[in-house]
Order: C-alpha cells, then sequence, then structure tokens
C-alpha cells in the first residue's frame, strides 16, 4: 500500500456561503433586506487573497477584485476596513487602496504590528523610513486610521523594549495626525493599559482589535474611554477562549454596546459556521468577510431575550461608523 495523499482540502464552492438560516440557495439579490449593511472592521485583503491561492492554486478568482465581487456578491457586505501592519510597508496597498469592488466600499488603516509573522510585519523593523511611507498611506483619502498597532507579549520574537517604544511612537504619530486607533495587545495588559493612558487622550476613537485577555482589562479601558469599542472575531466561538464571550456577555445591559465586528481574515472562522455547510468534510482554510454573520448570532446568543444576529449586525455597523466614520 502506498504513502498516503495529502489531505484534500474542502471544495472552494463551500467559500460561497450559503444564508445563514441554513438555507441552501445561492442569493439571487441579497442575504437581507437593503437596509442591513454589514462591516468588516478588521480584515486582510492581501493575506486573505494570497490564502485562497495557496489553497486552490487552480481556483476561479484570478484577482482580489474578482475574489471580492464574487464571494461577497449578495450578501450585505457593505464596506471593509483592510489592515496593513508590514515592516517594511508593503507597496501593494495604493494598487488595492485604488481598486474599485462593485459597490463594497474599501478603507484601510496601516502601522507596524509588535511580532514578526511569515517574516512580514515586526516592531524591530520600524525605520524612520517605513515611517515615512506610513504618513504617505495616511494621507490617502481611503485611510481611515492607524492600526494594527500595539504589544505582544506571548511570543516575544520582538523585544518588549522596542515593542513599548515603536508602540509609543505610533500612538503619538495617530495623535498628531488625529486618526483613529486600531489596536493589538495579548498578554500585555498592565503595558497596553499605562500607555494608553499615558498617551491618548480619553475622548480619543479605539478599536481593541480581537480581544482574548481577561474581562476585567476590557471594562478597565472601556470604563477610561468613552469611545473605544471591543473588536470581536470567530475567535468568540472557540471553546479555548472564554474570555471574549464573558465579557461580550456582560455588555447585555448597555444601551449601546460598544463592540465592533470583524473578521480578521483569513483566520479565526466561526466555529458555528460549518453547521450551515451541509455535506462538507474538513474545516476551510480561510475566513472572509462573509463570515460576520455568524459571528453576530453566537453573540445574540448571548445576549438573548430580543437579540437576533441582524440587530447584533445593525449595532455593529452603527458602531463601526462611529469609530472609523465608514
Amino acid at each position: 500500500m502506498g504513502k498516503k495523499s495529502k489531505k484534500s482540502l474542502p471544495s472552494e464552492s463551500f467559500l460561497l456561503l450559503p444564508h445563514p438560516s441554513g438555507s441552501q440557495e445561492t442569493p439571487t439579490t441579497t442575504w437581507y433586506g437593503p437596509g442591513l449593511e454589514i462591516v468588516d472592521t478588521h480584515t486582510h485583503l492581501l493575506s486573505t487573497f494570497q490564502s485562497y491561492r495557496q489553497n486552490y492554486p487552480e481556483g476561479a478568482f484570478n484577482s482580489i477584485a474578482d475574489f471580492v465581487r464574487d464571494v461577497y456578491a449578495g450578501r450585505n457586505i457593505h464596506s471593509i476596513v483592510d489592515v496593513w501592519c508590514e515592516a517594511p510597508v508593503i507597496s501593494q496597498w495604493r494598487e488595492i487602496a485604488d481598486t474599485k469592488y462593485d459597490g463594497i466600499k474599501y478603507n484601510f488603516v496601516i502601522g507596524v504590528h509588535p511580532l514578526r509573522y511569515l517574516n512580514r510585519h515586526n516592531a524591530k523593523d520600524y525605520t524612520p523610513a517605513v515611517e515615512k511611507n506610513i504618513r504617505e498611506a495616511l494621507a490617502h483619502p481611503l485611510n481611515v486610521g492607524l492600526g494594527e498597532i500595539g504589544l505582544d507579549f506571548h511570543y516575544d520574537n520582538s523585544p518588549r523594549s522596542i515593542q513599548v517604544d515603536v508602540f509609543r511612537q505610533q500612538l503619538l504619530l495617530a495623535i498628531s495626525l488625529n486618526k483613529p486607533l486600531t489596536i493589538h495587545t495579548r498578554e500585555a495588559d498592565s503595558d497596553t493599559e499605562a500607555i494608553l493612558k499615558d498617551l491618548v487622550p480619553r475622548d480619543w476613537r479605539i478599536h481593541i482589535h480581537c480581544f482574548t485577555d481577561a474581562p476585567a482589562f476590557a471594562q478597565r479601558l472601556l470604563d477610561w474611554f468613552p469611545n473605544l469599542h471591543i473588536g470581536v472575531t470567530g475567535v468568540i466561538t472557540y471553546a479555548s477562549n472564554l474570555n471574549t464571550a464573558e465579557l461580550v456577555r456582560g455588555m447585555k445591559g448597555e444601551s449601546r454596546p460598544r463592540i465592533l465586528l470583524e473578521t480578521d481574515a483569513p483566520y479565526m472562522v466561526p466555529n458555528n459556521l460549518y453547521g450551515s455547510l451541509q455535506g462538507m468534510k474538513g474545516r476551510l482554510p480561510l475566513c472572509h468577510s462573509a463570515m460576520i454573520p455568524w459571528t453576530a448570532q453566537f453573540v445574540a446568543n448571548l445576549w438573548g431575550d430580543e437579540w437576533d444576529a441582524e440587530r447584533v449586525m445593525k449595532l455593529g455597523r452603527e458602531n463601526a461608523r462611529r469609530v472609523y466614520g465608514v
């Protein structure tokens, strides 16, 4: 008997998601009525397309515009906030920003992430030349913020002292240009909190991206910064992550819970999505913006009572406007 073949991926057709209600029909108009606008406040569009092409080299979509047009079509995706956080800055940001996406609005944030990932971003690679390129991108009319920046003490593949210094530099740059902030923080609660409170005005618009740390830490930030919002990705659906669900559950009684819906695509496919993919075996190799409704449904289940996925998505849309103006 020969060697086992490489485990096959699900057909790329499963990326064309069915209605979240469970209907297997491909949308002919939109999933929901025209009054519902889904905003993905944190996605990595280039990385998502690269992941798609890597996993499906013979796939149907040959460009980012084709992928967005066909995979998001009919699924109420109103706009996306794309995230560029590499050092050196990837020059394709301008080409992608200037591309038209058939009615889906494109905006972006840019900064330098604290960690190295796939040799592409790292606080210790933040140089005057990188900052110059970031300043140029921040002047683009579709830029809506500076990020994803912050601290990550989980892997420590960028020295902590350098992470702190670069985080402070980028916060001051954002404040000088009146830009909202997209913050990455992981296992760095005390440092992140102290630096934000030291440098950032209390009324600043802040997006704490994909929060997974202690709920008490998040609550201190929410109490201090009235315009700070918590980013909720598909990771809230994971059994390995209880912090996000605990934090979000505690927001139920607020008049306007301060959450933002995001995917962090191509990462973190919502686990509750798989119940809607009849006949599929295995796991999807990438996430994308049309998966937002499953995250919203999970949040609605946490809140119960009069909440459903549509109401959560309308809340996310309103909050995206408040933070990013999109």
